[in-house]
């Protein structure tokens, strides 16, 4: 099973750009600036673009909850590495 959120960049192209993926139905993909999600948002639809919008909204704060989540788990490894790297 797939997980409901990914996250996938394209530093090559778009170094600034972060985008979070839904892979469950309706899926998307959210494009944003990587220091500010809710800014310069962009949705693609994968499926059709649900009428509902408060299903939407819905969505999208579950992706930023996601996004921010990951941020912090990544800010908690990177302080883990630096911890061992001082121990060695």
């Amino acid at each position: 099973m797939l997980p409901k959120f990914l996250l996938a960049d394209n530093s090559q192209e778009t170094p600034d750009t972060i985008f979070v993926v839904h892979n469950e139905t309706p899926r998307f993909i959210v494009e944003s600036d990587i220091d500010d999600f809710q800014s310069n948002q962009h949705i693609h639809w994968i499926d059709e673009e649900p009428a509902n919008e408060e299903l939407v909204a819905q969505l999208l704060e579950e992706a930023e909850e996601f996004l921010e989540n990951e941020f912090e788990n990544q800010d908690y490894l990177d302080d883990e590495e630096e911890d061992e790297e001082e121990e060695e």
